[in-house]
């Protein structure tokens, strides 16, 4: 079963924009708003040349790392095609309009700055 932790409120994320979650360990995650109020958590980093996905461009269900235009899926972290790779998406719960984390991810995954947590599916050079 998941332990939850509070992150913020959805009013906290930009529609069509992101906000960071400093972890105690390892890479910032990004929690994501699309225009009908969803929200995502991904990696905060590109899985092409580690660009912080939290300053790229929201649309759909998609973001664009503002480095070289790479488009992300929210919901998996992995790249829309032509490109390849992923960045380790993270499980949400909005309760009440509070947004949830689920601590044991936060805590374990893609924890080693080095390691996108993408296990060598990406193009990245890590």
């Amino acid at each position: 079963m998941s332990e939850w932790k509070a992150i913020c409120q959805v009013s906290d994320i930009p529609t069509l924009g992101a906000r960071r979650v400093q972890r105690a360990a390892g890479p910032q995650v990004a929690l994501f708003r699309t225009a009908d109020d969803r929200v995502f958590a991904l990696l905060d980093r590109c899985p092409h040349k580690a660009g912080q996905l939290s300053q790229g461009l929201v649309h759909g269900t998609a973001v664009t790392c503002p480095l070289h235009g790479w488009n992300i899926a929210l919901d998996t972290g992995r790249a829309h095609a032509p490109d390849e790779g992923a960045t380790p998406a993270f499980s949400v719960k909005v309760d009440n309009g509070t947004v949830y984390l689920d601590n044991q991810e936060l805590t374990s995954l893609a924890i080693d700055p080095v390691d996108s947590g993408c296990g060598g599916a990406c193009v990245c050079s890590h």
